[in-house]
């Protein structure tokens, strides 16, 4: 059993336990619940910010302890101050050291939107992640069929939440394209075997329908390779581990955004 087959197995049962402990009322009970999402898509296209979806990220299953003890308002306020274009928020624990709580405490202090990173199989996911205040959602096409990732994307849509469907490979592109998805994702991190590559997003660029709005994510660590992959049409960037393995990530952010902006105006 590979890592990524680990996380969803324990996963469900982690779903079966909540469902339990924190039924669906008391979910639709959270303050959260009847607040109108704000749109990460939008946000990724507006021309006053950077693209970068900043990622709070503690600890990952390849690395380790990243930056387990880190301030979620500090370095969340931080990143939107220096130009993010939206917040992602690592909610497993097991795996990856993080909370529901600490993307509750990230809604408690930003306006901008909020994308739970979690592993989705179940629906009772959705009705979390809408109770802690998330605007989107993420799918990854390694662990879903076609069919449940069409019917978990109705199901988010029904809340106004907007879905990220993430790739790494052409064969499951070609599996979530008609699945409604807002924003197609394409990871250069390898989740089996965690090997990165950024020709990942390179090569799948080429198959990606033209009119749909598509983001890189891991592996990107320099502003170069931002501007490569915005020629090949890509308009967000998703970037954690490259901010988080500092002692202040907010201002690793607002240097690499700075040096980003400053690239963009030499063209």
């Amino acid at each position: 059993m590979d890592i990524l087959e680990k996380i969803v197995e324990a996963k469900k049962k982690l779903v079966e336990k909540n469902k339990l402990l924190f039924p669906v009322k008391k979910l639709e009970g959270s303050v959260n619940f009847d607040a109108v999402p704000v749109s990460l898509s939008e946000y990724i296209q507006r021309p006053d910010k950077s693209g970068i979806i900043a990622e709070f990220k503690r600890r990952s299953p390849s690395q380790g302890d990243i930056n387990p003890h880190a301030s979620v308002e500090r370095v969340t306020l931080g990143y939107m101050r220096a130009g993010a274009s939206a917040l992602s928020v690592l909610t497993d624990q097991e795996f990856f050291g993080g909370s529901d709580e600490d993307l509750m405490e990230a809604r408690k202090f930003n306006y901008c939107p909020i994308l739970r990173k979690d592993f989705i199989v179940d629906e009772y996911q959705i009705l979390e992640a809408k109770s802690i205040g998330a605007d989107a959602i993420l799918l990854i096409a390694a662990v879903l069929t076609k069919e449940e990732m069409q019917s978990l994307t109705r199901f988010a849509h029904s809340f106004k939440l907007e879905v990220l469907v993430e790739v790494h490979d052409e064969g499951e592109l070609h599996n979530c394209l008609e699945v409604g998805a807002d924003i197609i994702g394409v990871n250069n991190r390898n989740l089996k075997t965690f090997k990165v590559d950024v020709d990942t997003s390179r090569k799948l660029a080429k198959v990606i329908p033209g009119g749909m709005l598509k983001i890189s994510e891991s592996g990107i660590d320099d502003t170069k390779v931002i501007h490569d992959l915005m020629g090949h049409g890509y308009k967000g960037f998703l970037m954690g581990q490259r901010f988080m393995e500092h002692g202040r990530p907010e201002e690793e952010c607002q240097k690499f955004i700075d040096k980003l902006k400053s690239r963009e105006n030499t063209r």
